[in-house]
């Protein structure tokens, strides 16, 4: 006789929260599951949809569980699945996540039709040409003119960040939000480092380099050696 829940569902703000037990076999999580589906109370079956997000703990569930579990979900009318949550990822997921984490480093000159495209971070060393495109799943860093295309964060990374030596761009996109050089920045007068961002009203922004640790406290990643001052 078992002596724990391998169910347990609780409500949100959001909706429910069921939590799945990491311990048990999966034939015992299914059986427990659809009683505790049977057994629901205290929804209305004619009221709108309510979002359900599962968390499985350090359980991989692969393909044709998930989708086993949204069905059960899926016959409360009244419920749909929002999110799958697993603290486990696949050999595959773990290698992307990995080269989205990495800083791929190039030196050269990105010329008009040319388009230098990258999973994780950019750090160019050199000239974006108008017409050339530099793309990243992450941050763009160019120590160089950017005059063509830069599109950062392609991947669905919302709060990564464009930054050039001199920033004079035809186009900027993060994510996907779009915006042209502003028409000041035709003339080249400016002779600071400028980066590029997505505010809270999602309006792409450039400002003085300087803001960077502030907006994004996180982009550092400096580990090992020392720092001072």
């Amino acid at each position: 006789m078992k002596n724990r829940q391998y169910v347990m569902i609780k409500g949100t703000k959001s909706g429910l929260s069921l939590q799945l037990d990491d311990r048990c076999s999966y034939e015992d999580l299914v059986i427990e599951l659809e009683d505790k589906l049977a057994d629901l109370q205290g929804v209305d079956s004619e009221g709108p949809l309510i979002s359900v997000r599962i968390q499985s703990g350090n359980r991989y569930l692969d393909t044709e569980q998930q989708e086993e579990l949204k069905e059960l979900i899926r016959q409360k009318h009244y419920l749909i699945v929002e999110d799958i949550e697993s603290n486990v990822m696949t050999k595959n997921e773990a290698y992307q996540f990995i080269d989205e984490q990495d800083i791929t480093s190039v030196s050269t000159i990105v010329r008009s039709g040319q388009v230098l495209e990258v999973v994780g971070d950019l750090l160019l060393v050199g000239d974006v040409n108008p017409g050339g495109t530099v793309k990243a799943g992450g941050n763009i860093f160019i120590m160089g003119a950017l005059k063509g295309v830069a599109h950062a964060g392609f991947t669905g990374k919302k709060e990564s960040v464009i930054v050039a030596s001199f920033m004079t761009p035809s186009q900027l996109r993060i994510f996907d939000s779009i915006s042209r050089a502003p028409d000041h920045y035709e003339h080249e007068d400016q002779h600071h480092m400028e980066c590029a961002y997505i505010d809270k009203n999602d309006q792409i922004v450039i400002d003085r380099l300087q803001v960077l640790k502030h907006i994004r406290p996180d982009i550092t990643r400096f580990k090992g050696g020392h720092y001072y001052g």
